[in-house]
């Protein structure tokens, strides 16, 4: 599956699990990471309430104040962007995606500088975190 060229900064995964499996792994990692889970969205479920049918879509928001409040000490914009947020979902084919947007993607639209620390934190974390959840172990 390719994505559209206005998604370039968005990060790209495969789960071999469910999306409800992915994101239950997920948000059990970012709380063994000491993180919280702020929100749990069902999109699919959100469709079915207005009689539509939408393949597995769930979303995950979650953060840590100790790197995203300094991005927003640095530009109180980058509210618009965080918690951080992971989507997962199935395609037509029933492969399971889990995409999220690139932390460097904030810099830009919100002033913020390539080297403040807590934009290679966040980037770290946010592979760790959606590598665990669709590990096979």
């Amino acid at each position: 599956m390719s994505l559209p060229a206005h998604a370039a900064d968005l990060m790209h995964k495969v789960s071999p699990h469910s999306v409800t499996v992915t994101i239950d792994r997920l948000a059990a990692a970012v709380e063994g990471a000491g993180a919280t889970v702020f929100a749990r969205i069902d999109h699919s479920a959100g469709a079915m309430d207005v009689d539509l049918v939408m393949r597995p879509t769930e979303l995950l928001i979650f953060g840590n104040p100790k790197f995203g409040a300094p991005a927003m000490l640095d530009a109180q914009t980058a509210g618009l962007d965080l918690p951080l947020r992971v989507l997962a979902y199935a395609d037509a084919e029933g492969v399971v995606h889990v995409t999220y947007h690139a932390p460097a993607a904030l810099l830009a639209p919100h002033g913020l500088q390539a080297d403040a620390p807590y934009v290679q934190t966040m980037t770290a974390a946010m592979d760790k975190l959606t590598s665990k959840a669709i590990a096979q172990d």
